[in-house]
């Protein structure tokens, strides 16, 4: 790991994070669905390639040609990075649980160092802690693939669905043990009833004094907007 701070992409929560996430490290991005976790991590993949940083997207759920149609619908346009290869998208198959978690522990670590893979995404933790048999299994599995992505220096962002019955915590219970930082997107009931108002928190950073205060956020035609000098009502 480095001092060396990485930006999310979304400047209000570079603010909160006094200028983005650290370098190297390994950040849970934790929320319901439609909470905007899939938008943060392209919007994330995205800020890196403006930059000239190689990224890789790895989905359980998107195929190919639907993440480079979801990131165009905010302007950003991936097709050119995916054909110089400074971007490579994956799509792994949870049908086929033992192939899907051999790819990942023998070609994934490789890849990023042989190809000076700066940002990965994994799009969600949260299925493929799903394909392991016992909660021992998950464990190590989770585990051995942050220390993987920690040893090659790329910077991560994990997506995790969050307990329906407690959605400040993650569904399997364990990403946010494992990760170096937790950001938590949530939905809230704004104080009359009439309207859901979207909130970010960031629920632990290491190596970073980070805001603790829950700040609003919208997703807009250019992604995630969060609103670092505002408060939630």
């Amino acid at each position: 790991m480095t001092d060396e701070r990485v930006t999310t992409g979304v400047a209000g929560l570079d603010e909160m994070l006094g200028g983005g996430v650290p370098g190297g490290q390994i950040i849970a991005l934790m929320g319901s669905c439609g909470t905007g976790k899939t938008t943060l991590s392209l919007q994330f993949i995205w800020a890196g390639l403006q930059k000239g940083e190689k990224g890789i997207f790895i989905s359980l759920e998107e195929s190919e040609e639907a993440t480079i149609n979801n990131a165009r619908t905010y302007g950003w346009d991936i097709q050119p990075y995916i054909a110089d290869k400074t971007l490579t998208l994956v799509k792994l198959e949870p049908s086929d649980a033992k192939s899907t978690i051999g790819r990942i522990n023998s070609e994934l670590p490789a890849y990023i160092k042989n190809n000076q893979v700066k940002r990965v995404v994994f799009d969600s933790v949260s299925l493929l802690s799903m394909l392991f048999d016992t909660d021992s299994d998950r464990r190590s599995g989770l585990f051995d693939l942050c220390k993987h992505i920690k040893d090659s220096g790329a910077t991560a962002l994990f997506t995790a669905e969050v307990n329906s019955e407690n959605p400040n915590v993650s569904r399997d219970g364990l990403v946010e043990y494992v990760a170096d930082g937790v950001i938590l997107l949530r939905y809230n009931e704004t104080s009359d009833g009439s309207d859901i108002q979207l909130s970010v928190r960031i629920v632990k950073m290491r190596r970073a004094n980070h805001s603790r205060r829950i700040k609003p956020y919208n997703i807009t035609n250019n992604g995630i907007e969060v609103h670092s000098k505002a408060e939630v009502f």
